[in-house]
């Protein structure tokens, strides 16, 4: 375990995936999100392969006992970035990446009711204060009082609709864990969210300019750098270390919304995406808190 190693891996995929999600905002008022979906994950298979081939393992990494939990995997995934993109055409990128932190709040949720896994009262607590951060970030723009536009509402309500689609994408995710490698659900996912993007071609795909020609591929080349990196930061340190830097994606976003669109972020925002890390950071403490004192009994049980 290289604990320093892990740290910078993921603080490089947080990066690269909101440089990533940048992008899809400077093409998202005339690209429709099924067409951005589809170059993310078209042109990030090449990158996947590349480095299923240098690791030596394409063939591993291919195969799959569970093509029917990779498809639900898909759906969800799938639409969770369309609705995210799709979002990206009416928010500031900061709030995006706030409302957004809902997805592991939800996913507590959706493990407790789809998998059966226990959640107790402090868990309980940390995902409703979470919760309530998120509806502190989104209030502005589904209040009709504030003077919100109705594209603003709708831009809340897709990310909102995203967070739930990924928190359900993350629970076919542990399913699949029990029977397929890493690499394997990495691929299956680029390959089935390509495929079902291509069920949104009714609902006006455009040819891309030269730019966003340059942009949308090199948004899918970001995802698949991006995925590499999340994926290898976990073989170099444990997950409870490393988990907290997600949280990193607010700085850089609120950075790169401020030099690339002028976003400057309102204080309630900013209270908000606090609260949402703060609960963030206390279940991920718990469990690491949990897993100790699980190592502890097992070698005290241990002869």
């Amino acid at each position: 375990m290289r604990p320093m190693r892990g740290i910078a891996l993921k603080l490089g995929s947080v990066l690269v995936f909101i440089a990533m999600s940048a992008l899809i905002k400077l093409s998202a008022d005339h690209v429709p999100p099924g067409e951005a979906v589809f170059f993310r994950a078209f042109f990030a298979m090449p990158v996947i392969l590349v480095w299923l081939v240098w690791r030596g393992e394409l063939a591993t990494g291919l195969r799959t006992q569970n093509p029917y939990g990779h498809l639900w995997r898909g759906l969800m995934g799938t639409s969770a970035m369309g609705f995210g993109f799709a979002g990206l055409a009416f928010l500031p990128l900061p709030e995006v990446t706030a409302i957004g932190y809902a997805a592991p709040l939800l996913t507590v949720i959706f493990a407790a009711m789809f998998l059966g896994e226990e959640v107790r009262a402090f868990r309980i607590g940390a995902v409703v204060l979470g919760l309530a951060g998120v509806l502190i970030v989104a209030s502005p723009r589904l209040t009709v009082t504030s003077g919100a536009g109705s594209t603003e509402a709708l831009g809340a309500m897709l990310v909102l609709f995203g967070a739930v689609c990924a928190a359900l994408a993350q629970v076919f995710v542990r399913k699949l864990v029990d029977t397929e490698r890493t690499p394997t659900i990495v691929f299956w996912f680029s390959l089935t969210a390509t495929c079902l993007s291509f069920v949104t071609l009714p609902w006006g795909w455009v040819w891309p300019t030269a730019l966003d020609w340059v942009t949308l591929i090199t948004v899918g080349l970001l995802g698949g750098i991006g995925q590499i990196l999340l994926t290898s930061s976990y073989r170099e340190a444990d997950a409870s270390l490393i988990a907290p830097f997600d949280y990193a994606s607010m700085i850089f976003a609120l950075v790169i919304g401020y030099a690339a669109f002028d976003e400057v972020p309102t204080l309630t925002m900013l209270a908000g995406a606090g609260l949402v890390i703060a609960a963030g950071i206390l279940i991920i403490w718990r469990e690491r808190q949990l897993g100790l004192q699980r190592t502890r009994q097992r070698k005290a049980m241990t002869p």
